[in-house]
């Protein structure tokens, strides 16, 4: 136990924690807008991939002629994908009422090809782009110092919370998710509302995926997201589809996925119990937590 603490309070450890938690904070998020909205959107793992794919990509693209300004371009183009390819998935879902969950599942298939063509077509390699010259820069003092996607996240929460409960959007929002009937006879355009909100958790999932690939490391490496996304979706769950629920949810899996970096390959824990904890976790609280929170009108079409 000693040994364990020893390496925990530590600043290494401290870093490695924040880096866990960035993605799965911004995913998470980004799942609460579409299912509080109704929608429900397990292709998340999919939109961190194409949003990392496309950061690299586009800084690797621009990097000769904007310089330093390239990764914000990255960073920009990341999240614009990643609100695209969730808009095709709120296409099928909201205007062609096709099953969410399949719609979901398809884009996450899609995102485990796509990439390993894209990179044979520019690159010549399918697992891994060539490192950025110019990855996003590093904020704070010290040893403690962050990509720029670090303090957006956490004012993402705030954010969050305040368009939630404090704004019409907000209201509108959790309307659709639970009554989009009663929204609808009040004036509110449940399509309208379900369309936007999906495709903010693109926005928000590809902001993850960039972080990934050009705020935590230098370039785009195949599977980077490891599963994230679903881990996300378990947070969100965990959290109860609230903001600051799933800063908690999020937090307590990032600390897991610390810890089995940390740990991995040391000797106080066998190492293949060490990687499997995260997803370990992840089973338990998917069976224990159950769905008695989520929005009423989750995963079912609006007729309206």
């Amino acid at each position: 136990m000693d040994g364990v603490l020893a390496q925990i309070l530590t600043v290494t450890f401290f870093v490695t924690f924040v880096r866990s938690l960035v993605p799965l904070l911004l995913t998470g998020l980004g799942g609460l807008f579409s299912e509080r909205s109704g929608v429900v959107n397990v292709a998340l793992e999919g939109l961190i991939i194409f949003g990392a794919l496309t950061g690299a990509v586009v800084t690797l693209a621009t990097q000769g002629a904007l310089g330093a300004l390239s990764p914000w371009v990255g960073w920009v183009a990341g999240a614009a994908v990643g609100g695209l390819i969730a808009w095709i998935h709120a296409v099928l879902s909201i205007k062609y009422r096709a099953d969410q969950v399949i719609s979901g599942t398809a884009i996450n298939l899609l995102a485990t090809g796509v990439p390993s063509v894209v990179l044979s077509a520019l690159y010549g390699n399918s697992t891994d782009s060539p490192k950025v010259d110019y990855p996003l820069p590093l904020w704070g003092v010290g040893d403690l110092k962050f990509s720029p996607p670090v303090y957006f996240a956490l004012l993402a929460v705030a954010i969050t919370w305040y368009v939630l409960y404090r704004t019409p959007y907000g209201l509108r929002l959790r309307a659709t998710g639970e009554q989009p009937g009663a929204a609808a006879s009040m004036g509110v355009s449940v399509q309208r509302m379900r369309y936007t909100a999906v495709i903010l958790s693109g926005v928000l999932a590809g902001s993850a995926g960039v972080f990934l690939s050009i705020g935590n490391l230098s370039g785009y490496t195949r599977n980077m997201s490891a599963g994230l996304g679903f881990i996300a979706l378990a947070a969100l769950i965990f959290g109860q589809w609230k903001p600051l629920g799933v800063l908690g949810a999020t937090v307590l899996f990032g600390f897991l996925q610390a810890l089995s970096l940390t740990l991995d390959g040391s000797n106080i824990l066998p190492s293949s119990l060490v990687t499997a904890l995260p997803y370990l976790i992840t089973i338990f609280v998917l069976i224990f937590t159950g769905r008695s929170a989520a929005p009423k009108a989750l995963g079912k079409p609006y007729d309206g």
